[in-house]
C-alpha cells in the first residue's frame, strides 16, 4: 500500500512534479474529474447535512472528492461522496490514519480510493504539516468548495492557495453571524454561492474522458435532459422501473434524476 509516485506519473500532475509523492489505492482516480470541499471541524448541522448532500450529488455524477481526512467537513464529504470516490490528502505518513476516530473511513479510502500524502512514512502530524496538505487538496481540485468557515482557519488559508492557483471558490451561504470566513467571501467578492446544490452538480457532470474508467451511459444520458420518448426509445422498460423505485422523474415531457 505504501508506495512513492514514480517520476512519469509525476510528470503527468504538476502540482507533484518536484515531490515524492506516498500513496495508497487506486492511483487512476487522478484521472477523474476532481473537486476539493474543505471546512470546520465542527460544522453546525445545516452544514454537514449540506456538505455531504453536496460530495453525493458531485459523486453521482462522476465527480471524485479530495479533502483532507480530518473531522467535520473533510470525513463528511469522503463519507458523502463514498470511499471509491475519495481522495484524502493526510498530514501525516500514509501508514498512519489520523485523525484515529476516521480510521475506518481512511482505511476504506486506502482499499477503494485514494490516500496521497507529501510526508515519509511513520511521520506524525504536525501543525506545520496540516497547511502543507492543505496546499495538496487544493491542488488537485478542478474548484474548491468551503461549506463552513471562520476568519481565522485552515480553511481560509486553503482559500488563500485557491487564489494563487487561479482556482474558483464556492461557499455554502449562511446567516449573519455564522461562518464569518465564507460570509467575508462571498462580501468581498471572492466567491460564488451555491443556492441549488442539484443544479450546481449538474454543471460539473461531464462524462470522464479517460477511457480507462468506467461509464455509465445510462446516467449521461439521463444527463442530457432527454424527452421520455428519447429515453424509452434507449433504454426501455428501465426507465419505468427507476421511476417506480422514486430515482427517476418524469416532468413537462422530460426525464431526471430525483
Amino acid at each position: 500500500m505504501n508506495k512513492i509516485l514514480d517520476d512519469n506519473t509525476k510528470e503527468q500532475h504538476n502540482l507533484i512534479k518536484h515531490k515524492t509523492i506516498y500513496y495508497g489505492g487506486n492511483l487512476s482516480m487522478l484521472e477523474r474529474p476532481k473537486i476539493s470541499i474543505v471546512g470546520s471541524r465542527k460544522p453546525t448541522n445545516y452544514t454537514k447535512d449540506m456538505t455531504y448532500k453536496l460530495a453525493s450529488e458531485l459523486s453521482k455524477r462522476g465527480i471524485c472528492i479530495v479533502s483532507g481526512g480530518a473531522m467535520g467537513v473533510d470525513a463528511i464529504a469522503h463519507n458523502g461522496a463514498g470511499a471509491s470516490n475519495s481522495i484524502a490528502v493526510l498530514p501525516c505518513g500514509v501508514d498512519i490514519k489520523y485523525p484515529s476516530i476516521n480510521r475506518n473511513l481512511l482505511d476504506s479510502i486506502g482499499k477503494n480510493g485514494l490516500l496521497l500524502s507529501q510526508f515519509d512514512i511513520g511521520f506524525k502530524a504536525t501543525p506545520w504539516s496540516f497547511v502543507l496538505r492543505n496546499e495538496i487538496v487544493v491542488a488537485l481540485g478542478d474548484i474548491l468548495i468551503v461549506t463552513e468557515a471562520q476568519l481565522e482557519s485552515g480553511s481560509m488559508r486553503s482559500v488563500e492557495y485557491a487564489k494563487k492557483m487561479g482556482k474558483k471558490i464556492f461557499v455554502l451561504p449562511h446567516r449573519i453571524g455564522e461562518s464569518c470566513g465564507t460570509n467575508k467571501l462571498l462580501g468581498d467578492g471572492d466567491a460564488m454561492p451555491i443556492y441549488d446544490i442539484e443544479d450546481f452538480a449538474s454543471r460539473y457532470g461531464t462524462r470522464v474522458q479517460n477511457s480507462n474508467q468506467p461509464k455509465d451511459d445510462f446516467f449521461y444520458f439521463i444527463q442530457e435532459n432527454p424527452t421520455f420518448d428519447e429515453a424509452i426509445a434507449k433504454f426501455g422498460v428501465k426507465i419505468y422501473e427507476l421511476e417506480l423505485q422514486g430515482e427517476l422523474a418524469i416532468k413537462d415531457g422530460r426525464v431526471k434524476f430525483v
